[in-house]
């Protein structure tokens, strides 16, 4: 059974339901079940027999853009183990873009960072580029940074505190610095955090990297590491929105792509385009009456 559940603009949606059911009959998957779910009233789910997942997602986005949208081959259960990429995921900035606008050097920092996570630049030499640019910083502007410019993302923090209440296990795993990743982590409630270490000396940044470079074949193994401390057979979650959190998005039961850019999102099981990141407890099926409350503002 191959399942799709996607939240989309009501307004026209039973004949978009319609185009799609006849589009996706004509590439030999007919439509088993498709009906608006008892959990949330806002999902719907359309049920195949069998079918190519990539070729359902193809014609959703065809019929339903924007949409919210998760594919599934398996059952839907509540994850045992989240995996999730920081920087405009989990939050709405990229740190080192916000932090080299300290030295006056935001746009060149952020045209290396937009074309790294588009996939046209070699992660760990991009980054070892830009934290070469902050060399000479104060450490100390790494918590003004934080206080002033990083925020979580819409439903960040009610998405971790309903999965954890859940029994699912949370992980941060960011190609950023855990300067900013150790107390974000803490904010939003995180178990653990996997990160960058930029080195300091004499309370400055050196430049340098302290430690091995977190990047995509690190994001992929903890996915795989955590998992297999679960157990056979462990559900995992993962997200992310750069083309360095694709072989997570991959590695997991459930990869989505969160505002992703284009290489991420067609990688992914599933994308949030539309709503913010609860939209993946209402994807997963958990009644919005068994959400924890965010206490972040």
């Amino acid at each position: 059974m191959l399942i799709a559940r996607l939240i989309a603009d009501p307004e026209g949606l039973e004949t978009r339901l319609d185009a799609v059911t006849v589009a996706l009959e004509r590439e030999g998957m007919p439509v088993a079940l498709a009906q608006m779910t008892d959990f949330c009233g806002d999902v719907l789910q359309i049920a195949l027999p069998a079918g190519d997942a990539s070729v359902v997602r193809r014609l959703i986005d065809e019929h339903f853009t924007p949409a919210d949208v998760l594919i599934s081959q398996v059952d839907f259960h509540i994850p045992q183990l989240f995996v999730s990429d920081m920087d405009s995921t989990m939050i709405g900035q990229e740190c080192i873009d916000e932090l080299a606008d300290f030295a006056g050097l935001k746009g060149k920092v952020a045209a290396i960072t937009e074309r790294a996570m588009q996939g046209e630049l070699d992660f760990a030499s991009a980054l070892i580029e830009r934290v070469e640019l902050l060399a000479g910083m104060p450490e100390a502007t790494i918590d003004t940074c934080l206080a002033d410019r990083i925020r979580p993302m819409a439903g960040a923090q009610q998405l971790v505190a309903t999965l954890r209440a859940k029994g699912c296990r949370t992980v941060l795993v960011t190609g950023g610095f855990h300067h900013f990743a150790d107390p974000i982590a803490a904010q939003l409630g995180f178990d653990h955090v996997v990160g960058n270490r930029l080195a300091v000396a004499d309370c400055r940044l050196t430049g340098q990297l302290a430690g091995p470079i977190v990047d995509s074949s690190v994001k992929e193994r903890v996915l795989r590491e955590e998992s297999a401390r679960i157990g056979e057979g462990a559900i995992s979650l993962s997200t992310g929105d750069g083309a360095n959190d694709i072989p997570m998005l991959r590695a997991a039961t459930w990869g989505i792509a969160y505002r992703a850019k284009p290489k991420a999102r067609a990688a992914a099981d599933g994308a949030i385009d539309r709503g913010d990141l609860t939209a993946i407890l209402d994807l997963l099926g958990i009644p919005r009456d068994e959400w924890v409350a965010s206490s972040v503002g």
